[in-house]
């Protein structure tokens, strides 16, 4: 996803960084522990970028946002989710927890140390730039200490092979679901369904932003946002629903919790990154914005410099539960 200048983190902001994929000279070597369980699309030449290749997505940009991405997750969640997972014989070495689009491993810092026992990570994106910082900065212990370690599986979460999952207790993702097709979430389900694990996929946009003060030009930014994230298939808004369908398709017991950013003064970093791609964004699907959308955006900016702008940019987490042979959870 991209402006006229810089990449867009779906229902976020700007990356920051190129649309390109790796060359042999930026790319880090795979690791050891890296391998290729996911198909690969083949690029149409070395380092050159495939047209269906979305944005790399920063590290700083991924950074800049971990903070409010931990602060937002549904912590409620968390609580029927360790119940489901004790209720579990974890296989020998604990826990498998699969993270798909990983990123720079937010996602497992932020829950690793939430749950309980030894746990293995399998860190699943596209871009081995960003596996490679995950695992540099993977976590290294549960919430009661357990070991946990982490591997790599660099592929296209759009070309989900059906044994990916195999093995996995739980699967995980952050800021993902919008950037989807309905049948990649279906494949998705279907895969987790196959699995008989659980999912929590959390902070997808869930289309509403609210800004204080508030201005004339927000509802029509908003709208074009929305529709963006619409475009070429994508769901966008829509993935929520479209996500807690496919799963109970599957007879999986599915639970949505609220997951907003909250951002004020000390998040005016964030919020200045969010609001160039937000504006961004609603500009490049809708042009006739841009003479009103520039003076906007500085408006806005001034506003978020000096203290006095207040943003809540809503999300909605999902807890896909596997029901109990017999019985509900």
């Amino acid at each position: 996803m991209s402006d006229s200048t810089t990449g867009v983190v779906p229902g976020a902001g700007p990356t920051g960084g190129s649309t390109a994929r790796p060359t042999a000279s930026t790319a880090p070597v795979a690791a050891p522990a890296e391998r290729a369980t996911l198909r690969l699309r083949e690029a149409p030449a070395p380092g050159a970028p495939h047209p269906d290749d979305p944005p790399r997505y920063a590290p700083e940009w991924l950074r800049l946002r971990e903070p409010a991405d931990g602060a937002a997750r549904a912590h409620d969640l968390l609580g029927p989710l360790r119940a489901h997972l004790a209720e579990r014989t974890p296989p020998t070495g604990g826990l498998v927890v699969h993270d798909l689009g990983c990123g720079t491993g937010s996602m497992g810092r932020w829950l690793a140390p939430r749950l309980d026992g030894a746990q293995h990570w399998v860190l699943h994106d596209r871009d081995p730039y960003l596996l490679h910082f995950a695992a540099a900065g993977a976590p290294r212990s549960a919430a009661d200490g357990g070991h946990v370690t982490v591997e790599t599986l660099r592929g296209d979460l759009a070309r989900l092979t059906p044994d990916a999952l195999s093995g996995a207790d739980l699967v995980t993702a952050s800021a993902l679901l919008d950037v989807l097709t309905a049948e990649e979430i279906g494949t998705l389900a279907a895969a987790c369904a196959a699995a008989g694990c659980a999912a929590l996929l959390t902070l997808s946009v869930a289309g509403r932003v609210e800004l204080d003060p508030a201005h004339p030009l927000d509802a029509e930014i908003a709208e074009a946002f929305n529709d963006h994230q619409r475009r070429t298939g994508l769901l966008g808004p829509d993935a929520v629903t479209a996500a807690g369908e496919a799963f109970a398709a599957h007879g999986v017991s599915v639970r949505a919790h609220p997951s907003p950013w909250r951002l004020g003064p000390d998040e005016a970093p964030l919020t200045a990154q969010w609001l160039r791609g937000w504006v961004g964004a609603a500009v490049e699907q809708r042009p006739e914005l841009r003479s009103r959308a520039e003076a906007y955006l500085d408006e806005r900016l001034a506003a978020c410099a000096d203290g006095t702008l207040r943003v809540v940019v809503h999300h909605t987490d999902l807890l896909a539960l596997p029901r109990p042979t017999g019985g509900t959870p």
